[in-house]
């Protein structure tokens, strides 16, 4: 990047030379543009405990098919068409047992 040394505005390209744009100041020498950039990838990594996970649902009062266990965990997702109800899954806190209750 290239700067008037008049008025110090950033210096444009046009005709393959700069050019102030708030002066007009014309340099007679051959634009150099450089353009360079370094990017560095990292990855990012959550790492979730399953106690930590399991506490961010709300607990139930549902019977576990597995187990028999009378709490449970439970989350809603959108399995189907955006016009029908969401799907109701159960998770339960003895035995980690997975199911969802169809009606």
């Amino acid at each position: 990047m290239e700067f008037c040394h008049r008025c110090s505005s950033i210096l444009t390209l046009k005709d393959n030379k700069t050019v102030c744009p708030n002066c007009g100041l014309k340099s007679k020498k051959k634009a150099k543009i450089e353009s360079s950039e370094k990017i560095e990838e990292k990855e990012q990594v959550a790492v979730i405990s399953e106690s930590a996970e399991d506490s961010a649902y709300p607990i139930v009062e549902m019977k576990c098919p597995k187990c028999k266990n009378n709490e449970a965990y439970f989350w809603t997702l959108q399995t189907r068409a955006g016009d029908e109800s969401e799907t109701k899954f159960y998770k339960c806190k003895k035995c980690k047992n997975t199911w969802r209750v169809y009606r």
